[in-house]
């Protein structure tokens, strides 16, 4: 669960089956008591529906977790971490970062760190789309020591720098009276 909708949806179709939880959070579901394997058959069923998935395996959901923090940390923090990335994700999973890069990246074919790299410049390009910051305010928002960090890191994933990419986006739109 990625978003504030899958978890809504998971909410929804734990009550329609009757099912009871503690809580619903991004990638896991703490339930009150062990379900049968019958009701857990249902939830798997209904969920897929949605396009959600139940997931069973330990290493998956270590990779979800990772992937939710990072979406997180990335799209919904305002704040800037007071640590490194790597010693955050540690911490929050109660695991070696060198255990949970080395599955993270047999699993996702990528390291954590360019997985980061990658949701930075899809937020950095929403954030040029929306025209309401600067490149420098968008460097600060998203924490980087320099505008010339922001723009290599722009340019190594896109192949274009942030003002040229926000020129591209503002010869493509239209005014309403042009249409």
């Amino acid at each position: 669960m990625v978003s504030l909708r899958c978890k809504m949806m998971v909410k929804f179709e734990m009550k329609k089956l009757g099912l009871r939880y503690v809580s619903v959070e991004l990638g896991e579901v703490e339930l009150e008591s062990p379900i049968s394997k019958s009701d857990r058959k249902a939830l798997k069923v209904e969920l897929k529906k949605s396009g959600l998935i139940v997931m069973d395996d330990k290493n998956a959901m270590l990779i979800e977790k990772i992937i939710n923090i990072i979406v997180e940390t990335v799209h919904y923090s305002e704040e800037e971490p007071k640590e490194n990335f790597s010693t955050i994700l540690s911490k929050q999973l109660d695991k070696s970062y060198s255990k949970l890069a080395l599955i993270f990246s047999k699993t996702k074919g990528i390291t954590i760190e360019q997985f980061m790299i990658l949701h930075k410049v899809e937020r950095i390009k929403e954030l040029i789309i929306y025209d309401e910051l600067n490149i420098t305010e968008i460097a600060f928002k998203m924490h980087y020591s320099s505008v010339a960090h922001l723009s290599n890191q722009f340019k190594s994933v896109t192949g274009l720098t942030p003002s040229f990419f926000k020129r591209m986006i503002k010869r493509n739109r239209k005014n309403l009276e042009d249409l």
